[in-house]
């Protein structure tokens, strides 16, 4: 395959990135280092916020991006993976950026980095600190995409960082220790520096890290909380507490789920923390929160007579976060179907068995990508998590699944399991419009 250059599209670009390393995911810093070193991106910005995580990671960067537009800075953002397109992981100013910023990224990457090997992460995260420098922004907001420690956006020393709920996920690379992996997450932790964890419950791990490297570290429960505040049925604001101040009653966020109060707070905590580098007023965190957006989290769609609703949860912590929603949405099983599919890495027993109360039908796809499950697989999960053999339908793929999910009589449709799920279904359902 050549090697693309400023002239090709994204599509070649990315399809030749995919082929460049053997491996999808190649924990470590020693390659992207020596590349970003040499590029001199490894100070993307003037002020740089790291989140790491299990779950909430995308609402809190999407948070944290709002609300610092909102208080007038130029923000970026680099997350992952994404919903449709590429460019949804690289945005300034909450806006995707162009397809070319991309390829000129990529076109300097590779005219640098010699017989260095990069993953397909490496290329994209070198590529969002190339176009977030050349940009002059004021702060850039990294969500770590696996782990912390070793984790290329970890190339970066961050001035202040943001870890969210733990959880076991990433079992082949991370293990199913939740205190060993609490100190993978608290990798991106600098010495000195301010850390918030927006968990209520932290591995004492994560604490003695943090202790270790006379870190500011503080810690939902301990150092800041929050409460739901109900205005009334549809309407409910929450009051968030920090450092025995008084409570400051502030705008619920504009995503779906009480979960997103727990991000929020984290998020809130961390401004508030930095207000002399970043000044940021309780009328920009007001507006940021009511006007974020994070497409793929429990997202409504009405198709014909159906509602849908979207989500990634993808492993049991966020299974059990969906799980709530739906029971608060009052979601009855005998009108519902999910489209389900997740990765071979994922603890998806618990996840089913979560969700299982919900649905009476399953469709199941094989999502044919590196790491995805089997239908025998995924058929062997939902048998052992109590689901009966005919409320199964196999389908080849995630497009065939859709076009039978949506011709069929349930009227509450739930697509679940992995990003990549979400990311075919809707790529599916776009088609069609």
């Amino acid at each position: 395959m050549n090697i693309p250059n400023n002239q090709s599209t994204l599509e070649q670009w990315v399809d030749w990135l995919l082929h460049l390393h053997a491996q999808e995911i190649d924990l470590g810093l020693e390659r992207i280092r020596l590349v970003a070193e040499k590029m001199q991106v490894t100070r993307p910005a003037p002020f740089v916020i790291s989140v790491a995580g299990t779950n909430g990671k995308g609402s809190s960067v999407a948070m944290l991006a709002s609300i610092l537009k909102a208080a007038g800075y130029n923000v970026g953002t680099y997350t992952s993976p994404h919903i449709l397109k590429f460019n949804e992981r690289i945005q300034v100013n909450s806006v995707p950026v162009s397809d070319q910023q991309i390829v000129d990224a990529f076109t300097a990457i590779e005219s640098q980095r010699e017989q260095i090997k990069l993953t397909y992460f490496e290329f994209s995260t070198l590529a969002a600190l190339t176009i977030f420098k050349q940009a002059k922004l004021d702060v850039v907001v990294l969500e770590v995409g696996l782990g912390g420690r070793l984790d290329a956006v970890n190339v970066v020393d961050a001035d202040a960082s943001l870890i969210t709920a733990i959880d076991v996920d990433h079992i082949d690379w991370l293990g199913d220790d939740r205190s060993l992996i609490a100190v993978e997450k608290a990798g991106i932790m600098r010495e000195g520096r301010l850390s918030i964890c927006s968990d209520p419950n932290p591995p004492q791990t994560l604490i003695d890290y943090a202790a270790e490297l006379q870190v500011d570290l503080a810690c939902l429960k301990i150092d800041f909380d929050y409460q739901k505040n109900p205005l009334n049925d549809q309407a409910w604001s929450f009051n968030f507490t920090q450092d025995d101040q008084p409570a400051v009653t502030l705008t619920k966020p504009q995503l779906h789920g009480d979960f997103q109060l727990q991000n929020a707070s984290g998020v809130v905590a961390l401004l508030s923390k930095i207000r002399s580098q970043l000044a940021v007023d309780i009328e920009h965190i007001n507006k940021g929160l009511a006007e974020v957006k994070h497409p793929g989290r429990m997202q409504s769609l009405q198709i014909n007579h159906q509602a849908w609703l979207i989500d990634v949860a993808h492993n049991p912590q966020s299974a059990q976060v969906l799980a709530e929603y739906l029971e608060k949405q009052a979601f009855e099983p005998h009108k519902s179907i999910a489209l389900f599919s997740a990765l071979n890495d994922k603890d998806m027993l618990p996840m089913v068995r979560v969700i299982k109360p919900f649905v009476s039908q399953w469709a199941i796809a094989d999502l044919d990508i590196p790491r995805s499950t089997g239908l025998q697989q995924l058929t062997g999960i939902l048998l052992q998590a109590g689901v009966e053999k005919q409320q199964i339908c196999e389908f080849e793929s995630i497009a065939l699944a859709t076009e039978y999910v949506k011709g069929c009589d349930k009227s509450n449709v739930l697509v679940w399991g992995s990003f990549f799920t979400v990311a075919q279904t809707l790529e599916e359902l776009e088609a069609d419009k």
